[in-house]
């Protein structure tokens, strides 16, 4: 097979490979290496891999292990990030040597995020629909008698004194309190289909940032990073703005109303190769819109990370916890993916949603 043939079906894999010389000299990467690495090969093939990676990294050992084997050998979950490519990358590395007397060796990484990310999304719809049942049976056990007391609460009231007024008062505002709560958790078991359509994620985002410097973020700067060609989303116009609205608050609370450097930035990209399979079917989804709001507040505690989405987990001292749990319902209806890429200074909450497609005149989501 000609060299020319090798090198079209190595750019043509979706997984960064590389193949390493003596002394961890870089002979040779495909394109999705490049990408990965942010480096060309031009420029890759007069370094050496230690200077792609962290100081001391497994990969290096791996390497080194396979050439002393003969053998394949591979490692999951490794850390490859670095200043220039990112806080935290986490990978799988597989190894093995290139021919039975060459010292060269064949790495390829598989990245742990989108795999991660479809774990985590079906963990996200699951906790949504175990509350689903706790919605229905609130709005049914909870509203009506919280109306009888509410109504008895005013009629003591006519006939009451100051100080007893005082107390009535708390009790007619302590029970709408928990009837806006009640009605919250109602959405849960919300099971209608979504009515959705070709949306313009951008309409949706300048109305966000609208409502939002118009009140709660209004001392906040916004930084806008649009891709202006991206497509429609297939999706509901609402339920999208609900959303966005609830992570740009989210992201106001975290940068906190005395920060003077306070910052948001909202952004949107275009995504290939991503694809989800819907639960209960063979049906495989694209979802290669990509939409991100980020903070520059001190982040999320990471004993909180693996719970973050489901209902009543919360780093605020009044929040309820369902307000990032209602976002992943409405993403996981509307077919896509919510993941939160948390760094100090720098708390990503990244959606990725399906494009809406026109099939003949017709609507059809891909």
């Amino acid at each position: 097979m000609s060299v020319a043939i090798n090198d079209l079906i190595m750019n043509a894999l979706p997984l960064p490979v590389l193949t390493i010389g003596p002394e961890h000299g870089i002979i040779h990467a495909n394109t999705a290496a490049e990408a990965f690495f942010e480096v060309s090969l031009r420029m890759m093939q007069r370094q050496r891999l230690t200077d792609l990676l962290p100081f001391g990294s497994p990969v290096l050992a791996l390497v080194e292990d396979v050439r002393q084997r003969g053998a394949s050998v591979s490692e999951h979950r490794i850390d490859v990030g670095s200043p220039r490519l990112g806080s935290e990358r986490i990978v799988d590395v597989f190894a093995t040597p290139l021919g039975d007397d060459s010292d060269n060796v064949v790495v390829m990484l598989q990245e742990r995020t989108i795999a991660d990310k479809m774990n985590r999304q079906l963990t996200h719809r699951g906790a949504a629909r175990s509350i689903t049942a706790l919605g229905a049976l609130l709005a049914h056990e909870i509203k009506n008698p919280l109306s009888g007391i509410r109504g008895a609460a005013q009629l003591l009231e006519q006939s009451a004194d100051e100080n007893d007024r005082l107390l009535t008062r708390l009790i007619c505002d302590e029970t709408d309190r928990i009837v806006k709560l009640v009605e919250r958790m109602e959405l849960f078991g919300e099971e209608r289909p979504v009515e959705r359509g070709p949306v313009n994620i951008h309409n949706v985002l300048d109305h966000v940032k609208r409502l939002a410097q118009s009140g709660f973020a209004r001392h906040i700067r916004f930084v806008e990073n649009y891709d202006p060609s991206l497509p429609p989303v297939l999706g509901n116009r609402d339920q999208l703005i609900q959303v966005i609205l609830n992570l740009v608050k989210n992201a106001a609370e975290a940068v906190g109303i005395d920060a003077t450097d306070g910052e948001i930035t909202l952004s949107t990209a275009f995504r290939t190769g991503v694809r989800l399979q819907v639960p209960g079917s063979q049906e495989r989804v694209s979802l290669p819109i990509e939409l991100s709001v980020s903070d520059n507040g001190p982040g999320i505690p990471p004993e909180l990370m693996s719970d973050l989405f489901d209902p009543f987990v919360t780093t605020k001292v009044q929040g309820s916890g369902l307000g990032l749990a209602l976002v992943a319902k409405i993403v996981g209806d509307h077919g896509g993916i919510i993941e939160c890429d948390p760094a100090p200074r720098r708390t990503t909450f990244r959606i990725l949603l399906p494009m809406h497609r026109t099939v003949s005149g017709s609507d059809a989501d891909m």
